[in-house]
């Protein structure tokens, strides 16, 4: 699978093609910007409100080149901090999205590692509790399983299942050429039919 195809298409153009469930709740955003489009295979890890052990472990665990996704208990405490992301970005983790906060903002955006999440808290969480690691979770209101492909840009952050997402893929990449083909004149021409019908049908 080459993920830099992936990486070319913006979240818009994929959720074009997929349904409402593969597309996370718009918190969770980019921490710092403007950031580079992050695509790659989810680590995925669940963490208890208050610990961030499962997330950690993951930065050991988790291959080159993933995403590690962590659906965190709450927003109440950090799930990362400098050093974390720091050793990940040496490890050549892509990045984290994190259905939480992390801490220590102002050194990963300065190693301009990428990270999405629901905000920022300076109080660190604890590492007592054994959560999910390397299963299916659910962050952001989607479920993602290991090897899902994440995509994640300032529009938001899409989830493509790793049995279809080459299909995904090719069906984006077609609404996209056709999308880079299409004159403004002529999709004017085609949306203003559109909307006319649509007032019609309404009485409007």
């Amino acid at each position: 699978m080459d993920i830099h195809a992936f990486a070319r298409l913006p979240t818009t153009t994929f959720a074009d093609v997929l349904t409402r469930d593969r597309v996370m709740d718009p918190s969770i955003r980019p921490l710092w910007g403007p950031m580079p489009r992050l695509a790659g295979p989810a680590y995925p890890v669940a963490c208890p409100a208050g610990d961030n052990l499962m997330l950690h472990v993951a930065i050991h665990r988790a291959p080159a080149g993933s995403v590690i996704v962590c659906a965190a208990g709450d927003s109440n405490w950090a799930m990362a901090g400098g050093n974390v992301c720091a050793y990940a970005q040496q490890r050549a983790i892509a990045g984290f999205v994190v259905d939480g906060a992390i801490r220590d903002l102002a050194e990963t955006r300065e190693r301009r590692f990428p990270v999405f999440a629901r905000g920022v808290i300076p109080i660190p969480g604890v590492r007592k509790t054994a959560g999910l690691i390397d299963v299916p979770v659910v962050c952001g209101g989607v479920t993602v399983a290991p090897g899902d492909v994440v995509v994640a840009d300032e529009e938001g952050i899409v989830v493509l299942p790793k049995g279809q997402a080459e299909a995904i893929l090719a069906r984006a990449v077609e609404r996209a050429d056709k999308d880079a083909k299409t004159p403004l004149a002529d999709w004017v021409k085609a949306h203003k039919a559109r909307i006319d019908e649509a007032t019609r049908s309404l009485g409007i």
